[in-house]
């Protein structure tokens, strides 16, 4: 059934002809993304418009001590290009070289147009072309106009943190600060330092912080899983004595995503097994049972929130040391030395650090539009996690929460690469996903962190079944995205003049 397009709203005519594709954001994803077209679409056109001066994304703008990855790097590093570094669980700065030269050796720098903010995308069906307005450092605004937009900016805010305020705060005499704007000025060394937080963040700046200042306090309202992985995996330097480069990287990379599939199985059918391994090796490392039982024995099960890592066991390790301390309990208030907890004790503390997580903003902040009408993403759906229901020519790309994040964008890449040379095979110039409306709706993710849940009226929605249910398992991603049919029966295609 085809419906005729509303009228487009007339634009500034763009100096550049219509590019075949406009990558959004030069991060992590965002290089991938224009690898692969380069590898499996040659002959497209295509340009990354990025928000920033500098390719990196989080990589980038994260600044904060012991800044790293959870994931091993033979899993968020890409598929195409080993990761060769010693050490599994890199440090931010390792990250953002490897970005970095990934981009130098497929010559994506020339297509990268930094300084530019995408604030808006309106799609015309009477053109089958996408309006993107970029402000640029100035201000003013500038046109670029495209056949496919892929959506590679990530899912938070580089401008906003969550951020809840205290009673007591401006009587502080110390230096309140969030990670995400670390202040490079700031010297912690010989102070007392309390991290507010319990996620992936404070459990990395603790240890990082606790080798300079005089003493870290890790201040949770509740617990968190953590769990010591060693920095570096002895099974990747095995198989790359063994076997060639490539050979050892895929071998290595699919025996740590065989293990991680595993052990989320393992934890979501065996939960109270799995959380009481965990707050055992937890008390192993602590060497005190009654340490890890109050302080690392979450309410909740075992991914249900991510599960944090310690690279060597680093943060059990500052605790044993007396350089770290974790204390779970509520704030009352700031005093000018510290915090009054609602048990009663103040911890004292020059330097407060906010790890208090991230706000979720989809698309960089970026309004879509198609055919005059504005999206509102929360009553979409999401088509096999790529797609939102009744954009046309739209991708976005969206990790998993139980795994590597770019585990799922290597596939939404090489899946947008085969429907691109579909849509030219076939002579089609829009696909578009119509919504279901028989397909009962759920949570896009199923995920009870914080900034999801606050999220949670922001977020489209997946469906109960195929091809609308996002599935949080690389191996069935694999056969569904990487060999499935791209005309599967519910994509609909067509040309330029209506919606299919």
């Amino acid at each position: 059934m085809h419906r005729p397009a509303a009228p487009c709203a007339s634009t500034e005519p763009a100096p550049d002809a219509p590019l075949d594709i406009l990558i959004v954001g030069a991060g992590l994803s965002g290089i991938g993304a224009a690898a692969a077209l380069q590898r499996s679409c040659p002959g497209k056109r295509y340009a990354i418009l990025e928000a920033r001066e500098a390719i990196g994304g989080t990589w980038d703008l994260f600044r904060y001590p012991g800044i790293r990855s959870d994931s091993d790097m033979y899993t968020l590093g890409y598929s195409f290009r080993p990761w060769l570094e010693a050490k599994a669980i890199a440090d931010g700065p390792a990250i953002l070289d490897y970005v970095r030269a990934t981009a130098r050796e497929h010559g994506i720098g020339p297509h990268i147009r930094f300084g530019h903010k995408v604030v808006g995308a309106s799609w015309c069906s009477q053109e089958a072309l996408w309006t993107v307005q970029a402000r640029l450092a100035g201000g003013e605004l500038r046109s670029l106009r495209a056949r496919f937009l892929y959506l590679c900016s990530g899912y938070y805010s580089y401008d906003e943190a969550y951020r809840p305020r205290f009673e007591g705060e401006d009587g502080f005499a110390g230096r309140i600060v969030q990670p995400q704007f670390w202040p490079q000025d700031l010297d912690y060394t010989g102070k007392k330092v309390v991290v507010i937080g319990s996620g992936a963040t404070a459990v990395t700046v603790v240890p990082a912080m606790a080798e300079r200042a005089a003493h870290v306090t890790m201040l949770q309202r509740s617990p968190t899983y953590v769990v010591a992985r060693p920095a570096r995996y002895g099974f990747a330097q095995r198989m790359r004595a063994l076997f060639p480069e490539r050979l050892a990287y895929a071998l290595t990379r699919w025996r740590l995503i065989g293990e991680s599939m595993f052990l989320y199985w393992l934890a979501r059918s065996r939960p109270e097994l799995v959380k009481r391994k965990i707050v055992e090796m937890a008390g192993q490392q602590l060497g005190s049972r009654e340490a890890a039982a109050a302080h690392f024995a979450p309410g909740y099960k075992p991914w249900d929130q991510r599960v944090c890592v310690a690279p060597d066991g680093d943060l059990f390790a500052a605790i044993r040391a007396g350089r770290a301390e974790v204390v779970t309990d509520r704030i009352a208030c700031f005093t000018p030395g510290g915090i009054r907890l609602q048990s009663g004790r103040e911890l004292a503390a020059d330097v407060v650090v906010m790890a208090t997580g991230l706000t979720l903003k989809l698309f960089g902040g970026a309004t879509l539009v198609v055919d005059g009408k504005v999206l509102d993403p929360s009553q979409a759906m999401t088509y096999k996690g790529m797609m939102l229901s009744g954009v046309p020519n739209c991708a976005l790309a969206f990790g998993y929460t139980n795994a590597s994040w770019t585990l799922k964008a290597d596939l939404t890449a090489g899946w947008v690469c085969r429907l691109l040379r579909y849509m030219d095979a076939h002579g089609q110039a829009i696909a578009v996903a119509p919504r279901d409306p028989s397909v009962p709706e759920a949570p896009f993710l199923d995920f009870s962190s914080g900034y999801v849940e606050r999220a949670s009226q922001l977020l489209p929605k997946q469906g109960a079944r195929k091809p609308w249910r996002v599935y949080q398992n690389y191996l069935r991603d694999l056969l569904t995205i990487r060999l499935g049919r791209i005309d599967d029966g519910v994509l609909r295609f067509g040309a330029p003049g209506a919606l299919p």
